[in-house]
């Protein structure tokens, strides 16, 4: 497989593959595998809510009445301790 790089990231691969005294190919490997673990993660994370929301064992909330409760503890702090 060939990946095309932009001569930026191409550059800023090299020099990380210098400073760890590994090679890119071995940086590239390393790098996708760890994302790919974090998506598995994530889609795991995500099924597992929607599994939630699905059988009713949690609730979901209104987004606007959630950033309109945020906005008011925010107010509430900031009233309380004025900013310096």
């Amino acid at each position: 497989m060939e990946v095309q790089f932009t001569p930026d990231v191409e550059k800023k691969l090299n020099e990380l593959a210098t400073q760890s005294g590994r090679g890119p190919a071995e940086l590239l490997q390393d790098a996708l595998a760890g994302y790919f673990e974090e998506v598995a993660q994530t889609r795991e994370m995500l099924n597992s809510r929607c599994d939630d929301l699905k059988s009713r064992r949690v609730k979901p909330i209104d987004g606007e009445e959630f950033f309109e409760s945020l906005r008011r503890r925010e107010d509430e702090l900031l009233t309380k301790t004025p900013p310096q």
